[in-house]
């Protein structure tokens, strides 16, 4: 019953009390004979009276009710549970080998949910720690050639230089006819070749020096190519083995053993407890005092009302339901009708409450909202400063395979 109907109903039954009493006051005047008569409805009267005063305590019973509770409050039936509903999807491609957990088990955070064959992926990993003792292996060639290009460089300077230094004995010796023209020709020629030589050598040891420059040995570019392939391997290796983000229970699994499952394809979710909220679509003319952090009352259709939640407003949405809808309301060409509409507001429940008495998503609920108090606003006035949900289970730590490249690189 709405609240002004509570006044209405006592205005009226004090309006029949004070009627009747003014008819017993106009009676009591008649004459003695009509009084005599009137004795035989003087019990009538006592209990139509008494049945009037009844209802009038009623009527006081409710409209203090009303003052004291229902006043300062809205209530609505439309409003439901909602929860995260977390899927759990492959990041390879492979088929499945064990399927570890069904609908309505408990899963921890970090439970392998489902394996996936890791033949492939195994090869594929050893194929890129093979690869990396090989690029390993070809920059200590780098090293080796360096120094040798040094020795070359050496060898051709000094064949410069002798070759130069016979030049310069058979061009003083040529005045007195003590050297043939031939041989001093071919002196010239000796000493433009070591020249050259002597150029290719210092070219090639360059060429060697570009690919090494002053760069340590682990931190090779081609080595650390060679090393990220063998973390991109093992990273696949590992998501073979597909595990739980969060705490929670499985639901909606639709995968089977032996199915090939590809990339981003769904394979079950998980419903974490700690993670519901209530959505109550209120209607706006409902809305006008509700605030976040407003203390909210509910109950569900599955315990009744033996069992009463408690919890705060969390927010207001920024739409009504039909402004999101597929496909909304186009009220521009005249011809509609008005329609109250209801607009979906965030009731944060306390979590403790749920361990007793647990929840599942979709439940019915009817809510209660004090509007007193709160944080006197309907939108947040701060913005949020740490995420909203996180977990870092799926984030891989390489320390692993980390150890395993510098146990290759020091073995090659």
């Amino acid at each position: 019953m709405e609240p002004y109907l509570y006044n209405i109903m006592l205005l009226i039954y004090i309006y029949l009390a004070v009627l009747y009493y003014l008819v017993s006051c106009l009676e009591s005047k008649m004459s003695i004979n009509e009084v005599s008569k009137d004795k035989k409805n003087i019990t009538k009267k006592k209990l139509i009276l008494l049945v009037l005063f009844g209802f009038l305590f009623c009527a006081t019973i409710f409209s203090v009710y009303w003052y004291i509770d229902i006043r300062d409050s809205q209530t609505t039936d439309d409003a439901y549970v909602s929860g995260n509903k977390i899927s759990i999807s492959s990041q390879v491609a492979s088929s499945v080998v064990s399927i570890n957990y069904t609908n309505t088990d408990l899963v921890k955070k970090g439970d392998i949910l489902v394996q996936l064959d890791s033949t492939d992926t195994a090869l594929a990993y050893n194929k890129a720690k093979g690869n990396l003792s090989e690029t390993v292996r070809k920059v200590r060639q780098l090293y080796i050639n360096n120094a040798l290009d040094k020795d070359n460089i050496e060898k051709a300077r000094i064949a410069y230089e002798q070759s130069l230094s016979d030049l310069n004995r058979y061009s003083r010796l040529t005045g007195v006819a003590a050297v043939p023209h031939e041989t001093l020709q071919h002196a010239k020629n000796l000493v433009a070749s070591n020249k050259v030589g002597l150029n290719i050598a210092l070219q090639e040891y360059k060429s060697n020096q570009a690919l090494l420059l002053n760069t340590n040995f682990a931190s090779q570019p081609s080595i650390q190519n060679a090393a990220d392939a063998v973390r991109e391997a093992w990273i696949t290796l590992q998501r073979t083995s597909i595990k739980s983000p969060v705490t929670g229970y499985v639901a909606q699994r639709n995968v089977n053993v032996g199915e090939n499952v590809s990339v981003g394809q769904s394979l079950m979710a998980i419903v974490p407890m700690d993670q519901f909220w209530i959505d109550a679509n209120f209607k706006e003319t409902q809305l006008g005092q509700v605030k976040i952090g407003q203390q909210v009352d509910f109950t569900t259709d599955i315990y009744g009302d033996s069992v009463v939640y408690t919890g705060h407003v969390m927010g207001i949405n920024m739409g009504t339901g039909s402004a999101f809808s597929l496909l909304p309301a186009q009220n521009a060409s005249g011809n509609w009708i008005k329609v109250v509409q209801r607009v979906p507001v965030r009731i944060k429940i306390n979590i403790d409450q749920l361990e007793n008495n647990p929840l599942r998503i979709g439940l019915s609920a009817n809510v209660k909202i004090k509007t007193i108090g709160g944080e006197n606003s309907s939108l947040p006035k701060t913005q949020r400063a740490t995420p909203v949900y996180s977990s870092k289970t799926l984030v891989l730590d390489t320390a692993d395979v980390d150890r395993e490249i510098v146990k290759i690189i020091n073995a090659n």
